[in-house]
């Protein structure tokens, strides 16, 4: 039996569907809705806003980890991050926990907070990458759980203390190492068999494309997905518009720095008046996705505001 149908039936069996998604049908997607999923409520931790969910399956639940922000801080640093957790059981209609699940207590992450999420499970470790913003750099950080109630925060991922964000690491260990896609500007690869020491692969796997809708930056979106034909990745990419929409890019589950395809046009452009206005206009910025009853849905924060979702049918 070939390595690569090894890792796809280990995911399989961690997830429980067989996933086979045709990596044009990414282009079919719809909007769940023409309103938000979520939106900012209350006057405390998420009053300012709330966007760029992880999600997760955990039994036949939907687990929604969000970012939200509050009104406090003024000039760069503006509003404490933390990180809310929402269940559902239909993907669509939430009940939000009261209180954040991860919340700044590091010097690092003070006092911007903890900031988009991503999240995967392997073997039985819950796996949260999301960035510390000490309200001047931005760090790349770990959590890991085992029953999704206590945390363990292990830091900031590089140990040279320099600007890093977006880590979306693969949901199956290859050659007993985890591999994580990472970046917002190009996209890079790491890999780690403890989850606290990376090697940096030297050259990016992806980069911008002038004249392209991916031109001025790119950056990994949810964790990826396992698939027959190899990883698919889901990513965020703005060109000098300023206009922010996902893309996808294939890679080589043999050799996960090989990209075998990637979209040529955007998946998605912000149509709807809340994906136009908010706190960044004209954002559409994917970073959840689970596959439930043949549907593959997919998470994505709105003008950096609101919460809406995608459903790609995987029927066809």
């Amino acid at each position: 039996m070939k390595r690569s149908l090894v890792i796809v039936l280990l995911f399989s069996c961690v997830i429980g569907v067989a996933v086979s998604i045709d990596f044009e049908s990414l282009y079919t997607m719809e909007r769940a809705s023409d309103f938000p999923l979520l939106m900012p409520q209350g006057i405390e931790w998420e009053s300012k806003a709330v966007f760029n969910p992880a999600a997760i399956m955990v039994d036949s639940t939907i687990y929604l980890l969000y970012r939200s922000e509050d009104w406090s801080g003024t000039g760069r640093w503006n509003g404490t991050s933390r990180i809310g957790l929402a269940k559902s059981t239909d993907g669509f209609e939430f009940t939000r926990e009261p209180s954040p699940l991860i919340y700044p207590t590091e010097p690092y992450e003070i006092p911007g907070g903890c900031e988009d999420p991503r999240i995967v499970k392997i073997d039985d470790l819950y796996i949260l990458t999301y960035t510390g913003y000490d309200g001047g750099k931005a760090r790349l950080c770990i959590a890991t759980s085992k029953d999704f109630a206590e945390w363990e925060k292990l830091g900031p991922v590089f140990k040279d203390d320099t600007w890093s964000k977006s880590g979306a690491i693969v949901p199956a260990k290859i050659d007993n190492k985890y591999y994580m896609y990472f970046g917002d500007s190009s996209i890079k690869l790491a890999y780690s068999t403890d989850l606290k020491n990376w090697t940096i692969f030297p050259r990016p796997v992806m980069e911008p494309r002038q004249g392209s809708f991916d031109s001025r930056l790119i950056e990994p979106g949810p964790a990826p997905i396992i698939t027959d034909e190899g990883i698919l990745l889901i990513y965020n990419s703005a060109d000098f518009s300023t206009i922010y929409r996902p893309g996808a890019a294939l890679f080589d589950i043999e050799n996960p720095r090989k990209i075998i395809k990637r979209t040529d046009k955007p998946l998605a452009e912000p149509e709807l008046s809340w994906e136009k206005q908010g706190q960044v206009p004209n954002v559409i910025f994917i970073e959840g996705a689970v596959i439930k009853e043949d549907r593959l849905i997919l998470y994505y924060g709105a003008a950096d505001t609101y919460i809406g979702a995608f459903v790609v049918d995987l029927t066809d």
